[in-house]
């Protein structure tokens, strides 16, 4: 395999800066759209329950299934693989943030208030700073979770190491068969592992030592 590997070392190397490329796209944009969706449901209660029923019913979804209803509307490449990427994505961060956001002392949020704080002001600088190592927690295991979609993600030619998966599964028996899904999945598992440590490294930074677990 070490052969493989020297011959082609360029191209993995490539197609690892595109995985976690889109991984890291997606789960940024995911972070968003759940923060935004996540502040929407703890201001609506009767939100909550459509949220956990969203939530549950995407991550039932097999990947396979969004994307073959994305192709014929998006085509083929790297925009029905972002958005499948990003959907999932959503989904775990968007029950952590409701759950850490809903959790924070309702005395604290009185006192930010009487303070004279507006509900945005209370929300940056109280609610989300408290929540944040329970969102944070929901965005690492978005990201484990997004390595494995972004690699079924090939199956719409989107880019990164799935291809390699799809290759060896697509030549079994041959020569190089192994050595295509071997590669293409540890490497997954490598760049899974050394980004869920830069997001270790970011919590020890942002999440003060009065509220780390």
């Amino acid at each position: 395999m070490w052969d493989f590997i020297a011959d082609r070392w360029e191209d993995i190397a490539y197609r690892s800066y595109q995985h976690t490329s889109l991984v890291v796209q997606s789960v940024l944009l995911a972070t968003i759209i759940a923060l935004v969706l996540a502040v929407i449901v703890i201001r609506n209660k009767k939100l909550e329950s459509l949220a956990n029923i969203f939530s549950a019913i995407g991550l039932t979804l097999p990947s396979f299934a969004l994307l073959g209803i994305l192709l014929p509307l998006v085509g083929i490449g790297a925009v029905p693989s972002v958005i499948a990427v990003t959907f999932y994505a959503v989904l775990p961060i968007l029950r952590n943030a409701a759950v850490g956001l809903q959790a924070v002392d309702a005395n604290l949020l009185e006192s930010a208030r009487g303070m004279g704080m507006s509900k945005v002001a209370t929300l940056l600088k109280v609610r989300l700073p408290l929540a944040w190592p329970v969102i944070l927690a929901g965005v690492r295991t978005s990201t484990q979770m997004s390595f494995g979609v972004a690699a079924i993600a090939a199956y719409a030619l989107g880019p990164g190491l799935g291809g390699y998966i799809f290759t060896g599964l697509s030549q079994n028996g041959g020569v190089n068969a192994i050595n295509f899904a071997l590669v293409g999945t540890i490497g997954i598992v490598i760049l899974a592992l050394v980004l869920d440590l830069i997001l270790v490294g970011i919590g020890r930074l942002t999440i003060p030592r009065g509220i780390r677990a």
